[in-house]
């Protein structure tokens, strides 16, 4: 039975960072219906430059996670601003190719460093020993990462429903002719959904980074992973984004240590979640948790 749990509180530390790396693509999403196919780089570049800032600058590793979020937030904006603000107003497609592009980009300027090709580690912060409790066992990384994995979606969700950016951000999702009309910035709105998702990229890239190491491969393919977790939860839900983590972390867990551990199968916890996301999306096309729209004409 310690087994059971250890492997659902092993899904719940997974799906934490799932649903904060989610987060980027239903702020961006919220505000401008466009999915930024380049998440999975800047998700690296917020891990790189915190590792950067630490290994090579010497700031204290607490400080760089904090100036990494500072930067990726001004380098998400100016992509925005240089790459995507004419683009208002144009056809979505037109834009998610753009963040193609950008995603080329992004990965041909990585490799010209040494982050694309070699591994690297974070310091040693944190206690090494684990913490344990009626048999599962947690390390101090994992539980840090999901403390201030909660916190950041908490504060998020406030941003969303309480500030007043946060609601020009619905509005400006919701009509843009609209809100234009009622003098809400439609291109401020859209650089800051992007800033905002660059925040979080960079605070997921970060966590992940401190557990799994710093490898490219892993920390792009990681914006990737979440693609699944974003349509189960629904596009446009904060809320759905932590919901379908939690259950995408906990599958893979599942299917990891059951399937994969005892039944000898290869690859099970990378193909489960998209088979459970294809089932729930037959019967739920919109997620668990996305707005069913209707238009009348």
């Amino acid at each position: 039975m310690s087994y059971f749990f250890q492997l659902v509180v092993s899904g719940i530390v997974v799906g934490s960072i799932y649903a904060l790396a989610a987060l980027g693509f239903v702020l961006i999403y919220k505000s401008s219906k466009v999915l930024n196919i380049a998440h999975g780089q800047i998700i690296a570049a917020g891990a790189f430059i915190a590792y950067a800032l630490t290994g090579w600058v010497g700031i204290p590793i607490y400080l760089s996670f904090l100036l990494s979020m500072a930067i990726t937030f001004c380098l998400a904006m100016s992509v925005e601003r240089v790459f995507l603000r004419r683009l208002i107003g144009e056809p979505i497609i037109s834009v998610i190719m753009v963040t193609i592009g950008l995603m080329s980009i992004l990965d041909g300027l990585i490799f010209l460093t040494p982050f694309g090709s070699v591994n690297f580690s974070f310091p040693q912060f944190l206690p090494q020993d684990l913490i344990s409790f009626g048999g599962v066992s947690i390390s101090w990384t994992q539980l840090v990462g999901v403390i201030v994995t909660a916190l950041m979606i908490g504060g998020f969700s406030w941003f969303f429903k309480k500030s007043t950016v946060g609601i020009s951000m619905r509005a400006v999702s919701d009509d843009q002719f609209a809100s234009m009309s009622v003098g809400i910035s439609v291109p401020r709105v859209f650089g800051l959904a992007w800033a905002t998702a660059g925040l979080s990229a960079a605070a997921a890239g970060a966590i992940i980074g401190n557990i799994t190491g710093l490898n490219f491969e892993t920390l792009q393919a990681f914006g990737i992973t979440v693609f699944p977790v974003v349509i189960l939860g629904g596009l446009d839900s904060i809320m759905g984004a932590v919901v379908a983590g939690v259950i995408m972390g906990v599958i893979q867990q599942f299917a990891s240590g059951y399937l994969d551990g005892n039944w000898g199968l290869n690859g099970t916890a990378e193909v489960l979640p998209y088979i459970i996301l294809l089932i729930i999306l037959l019967f739920k096309p919109h997620g668990l948790f996305g707005i069913h729209e209707i238009e009348r004409v």
